[in-house]
């Protein structure tokens, strides 16, 4: 009976006799299997051959080691199958970009935890309200109210018109951004006064800023140099101080109602002119007298306790001097509601933190805090955040980022050479021409070679005395003198409108210093030059950043620059760059300013000073 299955074809093995004979064993047929089959087999018999080892091989490693080698054995098997090439590519694609976006998220893992460690634990508070354990739940209230028409906008035309300004903010109940400084409410006298400076219309940072310090919100403002920061805390500053005095006028040595800090004496006394020119305004006008007072070091601390006996509105001061006078009781802070910090990274860096919180213990109540700058790293802002009620903050660009408005220029000269060719980078502009140097030695030595050259030059660092140091900034901003040549103390704040040029001797040691440096050029709507030079004294983590900086506004880079890489560029797509000191050339785990900080700290552990005055023990 013919069988249905389909015939299969049998052939014989042949084996071999024990003496090396062929043996024919007619019993032991196997089916025929085609070769193509044969091979599928052979290939899936070593697949698991190669599982069972890495099985095998897996036992007494760590987790880690045997996601690696999973991975692997994937790999391996993949290639081992009978698979097209391309259908191979894609396979392998997808496990690299795999790899990749675990690599991204293992590095942004790290540097949380790097900055969470480097972070302050102690919050940006007075000793007395730490120790009592006192939070403020609320912001200050104000008698402000932005006009009921802005009011009744809907919040999508508010957030279109922060998008056409290019403002970001981030806070609860964000007030509404005005554009005029009418709606504003602010009255005649200082609407005038603006009109006087050829301020029309508010600029982005005061558009959102001034609305939300009228309402009585603490902020933080970042805004490029140059985009008029300051008018945002000095005319609501003036504002309140009139409705105080309006309601019950200051008697002697009350006040102030507003304290002003600035890391440079030379920013506190611009500032200190600003204020005196709004409130000169005002009592032209007619309307009750706002006395302020500068108390900076390097000039008679009599001139500002005279103001003080008066009963005092408003005190500009450095950290030095006024924590002098808080010690020594020639000033209180009683019914102080209203505190400015006008660069305050720079003010933490330079190392006042332990002086800005022993100023905020003098307080004796809540009171409206307001940080600016123009660089602000994550680091900084994070740590503010403990010192402020539901903070507003308002970015105008990225923190750190250089004025679109200048022209950034980076030249290699040799160190011998640099003297010299100053005189070839000044023909560039016509003046005034503003010139930085890191040493005082450098500074000096520039000076006294453009008075040889017959060059019109004045000079300011921190060794010359402070009446000098006003002449030479007077003079230069009034255009007696074509070029002041200074260190890194004119960089910060200062306002010289006409400068068309600023040249940079030598590159800071911090990126962010160079921001504030070009930042003298520039302002406002004008266009600015600044030119760099840079040799191989040059630390390469700052020549980096500096690249990633020309990038990032569109300027040329140089190719010596252009050739600089680092391992950690990988990275740059992932945003801000380092977020304890700004720097885009490098992440958080590489930053030298954090090496350095954390060395330093190190090697201070078990050096105590036996012969200071809160030695319990010597």
């Amino acid at each position: 009976m013919a069988s249905n299955q389909p015939s299969v074809k049998r052939y014989r093995r042949e084996e071999k006799n024990s003496d090396g004979s062929d043996r024919e064993d007619d019993d032991k047929y196997v089916p025929y299997v085609p070769v193509m089959e044969r091979k599928k087999q052979q290939l899936l018999k070593l697949g698991r051959i190669v599982q069972l080892t890495a099985e095998a091989s897996n036992v007494g490693k760590s987790s880690s080691e045997n996601e690696h080698d999973e991975e692997g054995a994937e790999e391996a098997w993949g290639r081992k199958f009978n698979i097209s090439l391309l259908d191979q590519h894609t396979e392998l694609k997808k496990i690299a970009e795999a790899k990749k976006i675990s690599a991204v998220e293992k590095q942004l893992k790290e540097e949380e935890k790097i900055l969470e460690s480097v972070a302050e634990k102690k919050a940006l508070m007075g000793v007395a309200e730490l120790a009592k354990g006192i939070q403020y739940e609320e912001p200050i209230k104000t008698s402000w109210k932005a006009p009921r028409y802005i009011l009744a906008r809907t919040d999508a035309s508010h957030e279109r018109l922060r998008e056409k300004m290019r403002v970001l903010v981030d806070g609860e109940n964000v007030p509404p951004p005005i554009c005029s400084f009418k709606e504003m409410k602010f009255p005649k006298p200082i609407l005038a006064a603006l009109e006087k400076r050829n301020i029309r219309k508010p600029s982005p940072i005061q558009v959102q800023g001034i609305p939300a310090v009228l309402a009585g919100r603490d902020l933080i403002g970042i805004a490029f140099t140059g985009s008029g920061k300051t008018l945002v805390f000095v005319l609501p500053l003036v504002m309140f101080s009139l409705e105080q005095e309006l309601r019950l006028p200051f008697i002697s040595r009350e006040g102030p109602y507003g304290l002003v800090i600035c890391p440079s004496r030379e920013l506190a006394k611009q500032t200190f002119d600003i204020v005196q020119y709004y409130c000169q305004h005002l009592q032209m006008a007619g309307l009750p007298e706002i006395r302020s007072a500068l108390a900076i070091g390097g000039v008679p601390v009599n001139d500002a306790l005279t103001i003080i006996q008066q009963g005092c509105h408003i005190i500009i001061a450095t950290p030095g001097r006024l924590m002098d006078m808080l010690d020594k009781k020639l000033l209180k802070l009683d019914v102080c509601r209203y505190l400015c910090m006008d660069e305050a990274d720079r003010m933490i860096d330079a190392g006042f933190e332990e002086d800005i919180r022993t100023i905020f213990s003098y307080f004796k109540g809540q009171r409206q805090t307001l940080l600016f700058s123009a660089t602000m790293p994550k680091k900084i802002q994070n740590f503010a955040k403990s010192a402020l009620v539901k903070p507003v903050t308002i970015n105008v660009g990225r923190a750190g980022a250089a004025s679109m408005n200048v022209t950034q220029d980076v030249e290699y000269v040799k160190q011998e050479a640099k003297v010299v060719y100053l005189l070839d980078c000044l023909q560039k502009t016509p003046p005034p021409v503003l010139i930085f140097a890191e040493k005082k030695q450098d500074v000096d030595a520039i000076h006294e070679y453009l008075l040889l050259k017959g060059v019109e030059a004045v000079a300011i660092h921190g060794g010359k005395d402070q009446e000098e140091r006003y002449r030479s900034v007077e003079g230069f901003r009034n255009q007696e003198k074509d070029v002041l040549v200074a260190t890194d103390v004119a960089s910060k704040g200062l306002d010289f409108p006409d400068v068309q040029h600023v040249i940079n001797y030598d590159m800071p040691d911090d990126i962010e210093n160079y921001v504030h440096r070009i930042g003298r050029t520039g302002r406002s709507i004008s266009k600015g030059l600044a030119t760099t030079f840079i040799n191989k004294a040059t630390e390469q983590f700052v020549l980096l950043d500096l690249k990633h900086l020309l990038i990032e506004a569109k300027q040329k880079v140089p190719p010596f620059l252009g050739e600089l890489c680092s391992e950690t560029e990988k990275y740059a797509d992932l945003g801000d760059g380092c977020s304890y000191c700004g720097g885009l050339g490098h992440r958080i785990t590489e930053c030298p300013k954090l090496e350095a900080i954390q060395s330093k700290q190190a090697s201070n552990i078990g050096r105590r000073d036996y012969l200071s005055n809160t030695a319990a023990d010597y």
